[in-house]
């Protein structure tokens, strides 16, 4: 079950992730503020995911935020956190190019070290009734 819950947290946040770093890098922008925008995006998509099911279950959309919130915070935060960490001491990887392999295999390497770090945070989580446990009782 952790492991679902960090690939689904991934997904979320490679989507967000990618986006953000895609849009920051094509349009010039330093590391900081692409990294602002990638977080947030990764935080949105994030949510979006565990909310689409959620809602998909008849929840409303309030109650389903707040599922999301409880199920995904801690986990994206983490997440984050490391694949962002791991980016900015890749040496040249946030000021290389879209076009370039050193961007893209960063970024992988850096979502293999966010969802390895990640997943024993869900195991925890979910062994305490907290994080994807919480959106669990929702999905079909």
């Amino acid at each position: 079950m952790a492991a679902s819950a960090t690939l689904h947290c991934l997904t979320g946040c490679a989507i967000g992730e990618i986006l953000g770093m895609v849009i920051g890098t094509a349009l010039g922008w330093h590391t900081v503020p692409t990294i602002i925008l990638a977080v947030a995006m990764a935080f949105f998509f994030g949510y979006a995911l565990s909310m689409r099911g959620v809602l998909r279950a008849g929840v409303g959309f309030k109650q389903a935020l707040k599922v999301a919130l409880a199920a995904d915070t801690v986990s994206i935060a983490v997440m984050e956190i490391i694949d962002n960490a791991v980016m900015v001491v890749v040496p040249g990887a946030m000021d290389a190019g879209l076009n370039s392999a050193l961007f893209w295999g960063a970024l992988a390497f850096a979502f293999l070290v966010a969802f390895l770090v990640t997943m024993p945070v869900n195991k925890w989580l979910i062994g305490r009734g907290k994080g994807h446990a919480v959106a669990h009782a929702y999905h079909h």
